[in-house]
């Protein structure tokens, strides 16, 4: 059970890091979504595993994520003391927030546009291809192909009874 806990926290964290450029860009660094990503298999792997996580591995991996939390907070506090006093009000304004909501639901809305249309699109393409291919019926012959037909029907039937 603690390691499910420990992995949904894993996974809340490495989805934080992962906006954490488009929400607040004062905090971030070239290397956040890199480090976001890798939380995000750590969170996954612990919550899978969950079960199998028992004895002393529990253990190393309480120990783990206690050093990578300890080591985060020190980051995140060096990062908050590099920012001048400028940047630090306008992060504590309820303002700035709502504009970057804004911004954010924006960009997904566009981008949830972007998708519907391309998905649109790809399956006029394939309606259309549907519709312009021609349908091939396969027809016997007249002739020699019809007459050895039939003469191998009646031999065929003959041999079952």
């Amino acid at each position: 059970m603690l390691a499910a806990i420990s992995g949904s926290l894993a996974l809340v964290l490495g989805l934080l890091l992962l906006l954490l450029p488009l929400l607040v860009t004062e905090l971030s660094r070239p290397g956040d979504p890199a480090l976001g990503a890798v939380v995000l298999v750590l969170g996954l792997s612990l919550v899978t595993s969950a079960d199998r996580l028992t004895g002393s591995p529990m253990v190393a991996v309480i120990c783990g994520a206690l050093l990578v939390g300890r080591l985060s907070a020190e980051v995140g506090r060096g990062r908050w003391h590099q920012l001048s006093e400028d940047e630090q009000q306008r992060l504590r304004s309820g303002e700035r927030w709502r504009s970057s909501g804004s911004e954010l639901a924006a960009s997904i809305t566009l981008a949830l546009g972007t998708c519907a249309r391309t998905l649109r699109g790809l399956g006029e393409w394939l309606a259309e291809r549907r519709r312009s291919r021609p349908v091939r019926r396969w027809v016997r012959p007249d002739g020699e192909g019809a007459a050895a037909a039939e003469e191998a029907e009646p031999t065929a039937a003959g041999s079952e009874g």
